[in-house]
């Protein structure tokens, strides 16, 4: 919490209308294209990364389908993951998220923003409904994003283990699968200290869904999660 507040301080003449702007447009989404709310967040999130002392190391940009109509899947480190993406990717994106992330002040905000789709893990039914949804919307050509542990990975720079599930989505929109390696991402919210810190976002080549057709989603899973593991393995080493 720490960088969190020094983020806050070293923007504080830019918090009080930055705030008031993020709340008036997560109230009026349909006021916004997605494109223009896309700009806005990177806007907000930019400065924040700056005063915080957190620096973005964007790797694989070229690895991003030209045609929108793809889902992101990075491994999941932490709460600040879906920030780093923000800043590294150039395309606007939604999200799938668990419902309790929907109470945190400002994450709230900007998932709202995003249209994001808050998951109910504990809901069979509902979940099932999300998975629909954003199949459909892929299909019409928005992006998503997923994470699929489920559960953000307690273990640093270790993955916890991909779920099936989290890639139906990507099958009834057969779509393209972008893996994303993201590295020390725990680090800006999750550790107790303000020395400055750098998250690198690797975009890995996309899964199409020709090469995925005829896996079972526990396989795309794992293809997934090994792929991701290795950019993270190799990039530790350097």
């Amino acid at each position: 919490m720490k960088r969190i507040l020094m983020m806050v301080l070293r923007n504080f003449y830019m918090v009080p209308y930055g705030w008031i702007r993020l709340c008036y447009r997560a109230a009026h989404v349909d006021k916004y294209t997605e494109e223009d709310m896309y700009a806005f967040l990177k806007w907000i999130d930019v400065r924040a990364n700056r005063g915080g002392n957190v620096h973005i190391d964007t790797h694989g940009t070229e690895n991003i389908p030209d045609k929108d109509g793809f889902m992101f899947y990075p491994n999941h480190q932490g709460l600040y993951d879906v920030l780093a993406v923000i800043e590294a990717s150039p395309r606007p994106f939604s999200v799938v998220a668990k419902k309790e992330i929907a109470k945190i002040p400002f994450l709230k905000q900007i998932f709202a923003c995003v249209r994001a789709y808050m998951l109910d893990r504990d809901d069979v039914r509902q979940a099932m409904q999300v998975i629909i949804n954003v199949a459909k919307e892929v299909k019409s050509g928005r992006n998503y994003l997923i994470f699929a542990e489920g559960t953000r990975s307690k273990n640093g720079n270790r993955l916890g283990k991909f779920k099936g599930g989290s890639f139906k989505a990507a099958t009834k929109a057969q779509c393209p699968i972008v893996p994303v390696a993201l590295i020390d991402a725990f680090k800006p919210f999750d550790a107790n200290t303000i020395k400055p810190v750098t998250v690198q976002v690797h975009f890995l080549e996309p899964l199409l869904y020709e090469e995925y057709k005829d896996m079972k989603t526990t396989e795309i899973a794992a293809l997934v999660e090994e792929r991701i593991q290795k950019k993270i393995d190799e990039n530790m080493m350097q």
